[in-house]
């Protein structure tokens, strides 16, 4: 069982390139595994993670609806934002600056087999986080992501997941607003909920910019605590 995970820092990256790349290292660990299942051989398989920050962009998992979105082809062109649909899990939502994007991929039977607890670890890194800077949130049944005021007239979604597994290799991830301009979420239902709002990180603070690197910096923490890897920061 290999627990090491390689870290990529993408920085600013254009959604579609990133989609790609993500594609061509789960085909990578895929690939593996079927070697070793032919084969009868026991070759690692590699993990990875990547954060990012995507240019304006709205995706739409395979099971969301293309009302949620509301921008026609030319609103989206005036907004300087694309549009894609995806092959994760969940309905659609927004990337874009301020926002920390995180995409495991993962081979799952490094560290355990089971979708509903990986899931659960990747909320609970970004709970953590979040309770470090003083909040309370969490999860929202029958909801995915992590959210503030659960349960209140005030509920609001602070971090949107979607996630896709094959061969226990996972794909996609986690989205954290932290210093966002909500106001491109207006343009979406966001996940397919209605009456439910969204928050960014420096909102909740009451401050105009949070440091992004710490975030990452505790995400990182709290990731590799909970499933017990070791992190390889990989420089370019």
């Amino acid at each position: 069982m290999n627990k090491i995970v390689q870290l990529q820092d993408l920085g600013l990256k254009d959604y579609k390139a990133t989609w790609e790349y993500q594609e061509s290292l789960f085909k990578e660990v895929v690939e593996i595994k079927i070697k070793n299942r032919n084969s009868n051989s026991h070759l690692p398989t590699p993990n990875f993670l990547l954060l990012v920050e995507h240019p304006h962009v709205y995706t739409l998992g395979k099971s969301g609806d293309l009302e949620n979105l509301l921008l026609n082809e030319k609103q989206l062109e005036a907004k300087g934002a694309t549009f894609y649909k995806i092959n994760r899990g969940g309905d659609i939502t927004y990337h874009g600056p301020g926002q920390i994007v995180g995409y495991p991929i993962l081979d799952l039977e490094n560290f355990f087999t089971d979708i509903h607890k990986y899931l659960r670890f990747l909320e609970e890194a970004i709970i953590l986080t979040l309770q470090e800077y003083g909040l309370v949130c969490g999860r929202s049944e029958g909801e995915t992501g992590v959210w503030l005021g659960v349960g209140t007239p005030f509920a609001r979604k602070i971090c949107a997941m979607g996630v896709r597994a094959s061969r226990w290799v996972t794909m996609h991830g986690f989205a954290l607003n932290v210093n966002v301009d909500l106001g491109y979420f207006d343009n979406i239902i966001p996940c397919g909920i209605r009456g439910k709002a969204v928050t960014s990180l420096n909102v909740e603070l009451g401050v105009e910019k949070v440091d992004e690197a710490e975030v990452k910096a505790k995400i990182l923490k709290h990731f590799s605590e909970l499933f017990e890897a070791e992190i390889q920061n990989l420089k370019f």
